[in-house]
């Protein structure tokens, strides 16, 4: 039985979701209404792990559809030898937008991982605690990022980094809990990861115990708050074991609609 469920576990790990999630947001110009966004997270590469099967299969899929946004919310790397194959993965999407992690900086109780020094993403864009407003269907379209050792400082103040003269406005930060600082009105929509909605779950009738951030409050989805619609990934690599179980990966195209 050992032996089925670590197989099981190192399958699920590569048996990455491909999602096609249609998102309405209130206040949508039409303009923008069908705007398509890719949301990654957590490739944690650099360390033995099927998951990286699980970024190849992603960056796969997601090149072939060519949406209009690549957005990555944290966890790239988990060692320096991940830099390489990071940066040819970002080489074959359309242009990149990404945050840091905690395990970019090795913080974090997982014994495999390294700090990795800096991140070159190559034609990627990182966001550390800055912003970029783009040009899209005729509309302004901002994009704010969070460094997480900000966020862990809790000095973060995105807000501050808001146009208001945006049409849309979406933070990225690898932390979901974010979406409780901000005021209220002043972004649209926030992507997280972090969680991988668990990774190694216990299902019960109607839900499953997630052994990793079993007490985190956004966990997998879309979530409706005050402040902002926070979509969170599962994300795609793994942490501590190379497993899986009832959380598989995940890469996701947000269709943006008016609500």
């Amino acid at each position: 039985m050992a032996t089925g469920g670590l197989a099981w576990g190192l399958y699920e790990a590569a048996w990455v979701r491909l999602t096609d999630l249609e998102l309405p947001l209130a206040g949508l110009p039409p303009e923008l209404a069908g705007l398509r966004i890719a949301h990654l997270a957590d490739f944690h590469l650099g360390t033995p792990s099927p998951g990286t099967r699980a970024v190849e299969r992603a960056v796969d899929w997601v090149a072939e559809r060519q949406p209009d946004l690549v957005l990555v919310t944290g966890d790239l790397l988990a060692r320096p030898r991940g830099a390489r194959r990071l940066r040819r993965l970002i080489e074959r999407l359309p242009p990149v937008y990404a945050v840091l992690g905690n395990h970019d900086y090795a913080d974090s109780r997982d014994p495999f991982s390294r700090p990795v020094g800096e991140v070159d993403l190559g034609r990627g864009t990182l966001l550390a605690d800055g912003a970029v407003t783009l040009d899209l269907r005729g509309r302004k379209v901002q994009l704010v990022g969070i460094d997480p050792r900000t966020y862990m400082r809790r000095d973060a103040r995105p807000w501050e980094l808001a146009d208001a003269d945006a049409d849309l406005r979406i933070l990225l930060c690898h932390f979901p809990r974010v979406v409780d600082l901000l005021p209220e009105g002043v972004f649209d929509l926030v992507l997280a990861g972090h969680t991988h909605d668990g990774q190694i779950c216990l299902p019960y009738p109607g839900g499953k115990l997630r052994i990793a951030h079993p007490r985190v409050p956004y966990n997998h989805g879309v979530y409706r708050r005050p402040a902002a619609t926070l979509h969170v990934s599962s994300g795609l690599g793994t942490t501590f074991v190379p497993l899986r179980f009832f959380a598989r990966p995940e890469v996701t195209e947000l269709r943006l609609v008016s609500a």
